[in-house]
Parts: structure tokens; C-alpha cells; sequence
């Protein structure tokens, strides 16, 4: 018996799979922890209107690939783009925050702008133009 048939037929492989399992679970629940623990603080955190000036906006763009696996077509790809949008706003003491904003937000939002921003934790609430 040679050395990969050992390792598969032997224990060693299965091994590995619940160690990298049990590794993906983990990444996953600390991942979701961390977003409720966040939806959390921003539903107790006091909803706050401010005095801003929008500094920068900034967008990020994801390309994901999907298979075509159809069965009456050949295999293809498919593409999908999603668009994140962000805009930094400063406020009267200095600080700068940044909050991801809907496509409409970010179009209707100019460098230089000021008015009043509301905000409850890291979630942006709207910004009301002077």
C-alpha cells in the first residue's frame, strides 16, 4: 500500500475535510455574529442630525461569474455586476465618516455640498441639502 493510498483509505484525508469544515463554519458564524452584533449597536445608537460637507464619493464595482448550465444551451458564462456606492461626509469638528448610499443618493450628491446629515450608528439616514 503506497503512500496516498495510506493517506485517503487511511483517515488522513477525511481528517483534513472536518478541519477545513469546521474552519468554514467558524468563518461563517463569527461573520454573522459580527453583523447582528452591528445591526445591533446601530438600532441602539441615537439617530443624529448634523451640520456636513460632502469631502468625496467613491463607487466599487463586483464582477461575479456564473456558469450556464442549461440544458437545451451550451455551457456559458454569464456575468452579473453589482455596484456598492460610498460618500464621506465631513462634519463642523473635523470628523470624517463614510456611509454606503443607494445609486439615487449618490447621483443626486456633489462634492462640496452642505447641509444636514442624518445618521443612527453607521447607518446613513438622508442628507438635506442647504
Amino acid at each position: 500500500m503506497g503512500i496516498m493510498d495510506r493517506f485517503f483509505f487511511g483517515g488522513g484525508f477525511q481528517i483534513i475535510f472536518m478541519v477545513m469544515l469546521l474552519l468554514f463554519l467558524c468563518m461563517f458564524i463569527a461573520t454573522f455574529v459580527r453583523a447582528i452584533g452591528q445591526w445591533n449597536k446601530n438600532n441602539h445608537s441615537p439617530r443624529l442630525t448634523v451640520e456636513a460637507t460632502v469631502v468625496s464619493r467613491r463607487s466599487n464595482v463586483t464582477l461575479h461569474q456564473h456558469r450556464n448550465c442549461d440544458m437545451d444551451a451550451s455551457m456559458g458564462i454569464q456575468n452579473t455586476r453589482s455596484t456598492t456606492y460610498y460618500v464621506t461626509f465631513q462634519v463642523a469638528s473635523g470628523d470624517r465618516m463614510e456611509f454606503v448610499v443607494t445609486g439615487g443618493e449618490y447621483g443626486m450628491l456633489v462634492e462640496g455640498d452642505k447641509g444636514q446629515l442624518s445618521f443612527q450608528g453607521t447607518r446613513y439616514l438622508g442628507f438635506q441639502r442647504q
